[in-house]
């Protein structure tokens, strides 16, 4: 079909998105609805599943009213979405409770159990992934211990877009990405649950759904679905990886003799590489990080992951915002954000440490820590607003050279997307930072791009994805952003502050979390 077109849906956290692209690579038309979810005083973090399902229809609706023709065009949708996560069904398709987020820390403590206990490391060997609280396997231990009657009405066990898959199909599944670093082995790219033993759940195994690879499976669009968006049924529908994993594809992070890396700058900071085969992937003594299936065979991402990434940025900005509210001025977080590179820029470097582990998980990455907190280090009168969003910045340039560090040498390359890659602030500090090359993607949407590219796989429209990438990604790679050999010194020289200040921090976020609990203001 010469005029053929793709969708790549992406529900994230912040928006779910559904893209059209040709089939070489041309973004068309993209509809978009805010995403809303709820937090609560005991660190949980839910988002509504049926409305989730609804919104993601919807954009899909809407593309066919921007597209002519687009049902009949249509080659294939491909769906990926935000991580870990537990979205429970029942017999019937149905939700049994609100779906719980990467966000949610209620299982924080039976994280930090089973990290400290014997079965930890042997998990770590098998998944090449460290555990944390916003995993589904703890958070099903946490259900399992408190509230078994929500458990009982449960049959499957979804992440986020295989929960769209599943609304989009009937097909219960998930794929190997998620399902082997939360359950699996990474070396064969099936199910070890043993964890769900070793944390008080064995029967939540149960739950976990066939495993699915998108690159060589395709299930029809159901009449149902087909109805809700307008969209024709039978139309192939691709069940792709997490959006970590996608947004690298889309993002330039394929390179088979692992020398680039992907960085995404979004809500959470994501820092990526790939491992040629299963040889190449490095563990860490801190026993964190992700290795995840790579929609090639043999071939892994390894992945370091800040919590918060951009959310820091956000918090500062609505500051600003909550106290000229006060005063009756209501301005936006872009409105706040004109003119911020200048003004951070003509801020000193590294003159002040900000550790951005504002989350209320906590951090996972490269440390796992549920305690860590958001701070400061350096304040002095004389210091402004310019001064400390400059500091967050520059901390999430020494976040992301802390997770690349546990990978492994840092990439010659790292290639990066998300919101805040437009700011060439941003890109020099952490080129500076990294030691390294950066270059921006210039592809808006890298996640639902990197699902598509997957369905062009899978459809044949490309013989693999070396061949997709070339068409779909390298003509979009932005100019080369180098290191500032100024910043370079400085920042040098403030890493190790930097790095120390967190390992000594440990035992007073591990105090102030306990205090929290004894006032009841944590989970």
């Amino acid at each position: 079909m010469s005029d053929g077109v793709l969708i790549g849906i992406d529900a994230g956290t912040s928006v779910i998105k559904s893209v059209v692209f040709t089939t070489a690579g041309e973004q068309i038309a993209a509809a978009a609805i805010p995403n809303a979810y709820q937090t609560f005083a005991d660190g949980g973090a839910e988002q509504d599943m049926a409305r989730t399902w609804r919104d993601a229809a919807e954009t899909l609706r809407q593309l066919t009213e921007k597209v002519p023709d687009l049902a009949k065009r249509l080659v294939a949708i491909a769906v990926t979405g935000q991580g870990d996560g537990m979205w429970l069904v029942d017999k019937a398709g149905e939700p049994v409770a609100p779906a719980w987020l990467w966000l949610d820390a209620r299982a924080a403590a039976i994280a930090e159990d089973f990290v400290n206990s014997a079965d930890h490391a042997a998990h770590y060997r098998r998944t090449g992934t460290g555990v944390n609280a916003c995993q589904m396997s703890v958070q099903l231990a946490w259900m399992t211990r408190n509230r078994p009657d929500v458990l009982a009405r449960a049959t499957t066990g979804f992440h986020c877009k295989d929960w769209l898959h599943f609304k989009l199909t009937g097909i219960r599944a998930t794929d190997p990405s998620e399902a082997n670093f939360t359950f699996g082995q990474y070396v064969n790219r099936r199910y070890a649950p043993e964890i769900l033993d070793a944390l008080g759940a064995p029967d939540a195994k149960s739950l976990l759904p066939e495993i699915l690879d998108g690159t060589e499976v395709q299930h029809g669009l159901s009449p149902e679905a087909a109805r809700l968006t307008g969209l024709k049924a039978g139309t192939p529908v691709v069940l792709g990886y997490v959006d970590v994993v996608c947004t690298g594809v889309g993002g330039g992070l394929y390179d088979p003799q692992g020398r680039t890396g992907c960085t995404i700058v979004g809500s959470t900071g994501m820092h990526m590489r790939v491992a040629p085969s299963a040889e190449h992937v490095r563990l860490n003594a801190e026993m964190s990080g992700y290795t995840m299936a790579f929609p090639v065979p043999g071939m892994y991402a390894q992945m370091q992951s800040n919590m918060a990434s951009t959310l820091n940025i956000d918090w500062l900005l609505d500051v600003a915002r909550g106290i000229l509210e006060a005063e009756g001025i209501t301005r936006s977080r872009g409105d706040l954000l004109k003119g911020i590179d200048e003004r951070i820029l003509a801020a000193a470097p590294a003159r002040l440490l900000y550790h951005p582990y504002i989350s209320a998980a906590g951090e996972r990455g490269p440390f796992m820590e549920p305690a860590a907190r958001a701070m400061f280090t350096g304040l002095e009168l004389g210091m402004g607003y310019a001064e400390m969003m400059r500091a967050v910045f520059e901390g999430l340039c020494f976040a992301a050279r802390d997770c690349y560090a546990a990978m492994g040498d840092i990439p010659e390359e790292v290639r990066i997307t998300g919101g805040a890659a437009r700011s060439g602030a941003l890109r020099r500090m952490l080129a500076s930072a990294l030691k390294a090359r950066v270059r921006t993607v210039t592809r808006e949407e890298a996640g639902a791009a990197g699902a598509a590219m997957m369905a062009a796989v899978q459809q044949k429209l490309y013989p693999s994805l070396e061949a997709c990438a070339a068409q779909w990604v390298d003509p979009l790679l932005g100019s080369v952003t180098p290191p500032d050999s100024d910043l370079v010194k400085a920042y040098d020289a403030a890493f190790p502050l930097y790095k120390e200040t967190r390992e000594t921090m440990r035992p007073v976020w591990k105090a102030m979390a306990a205090r929290r609990s004894e006032t009841g203001h944590a989970a």
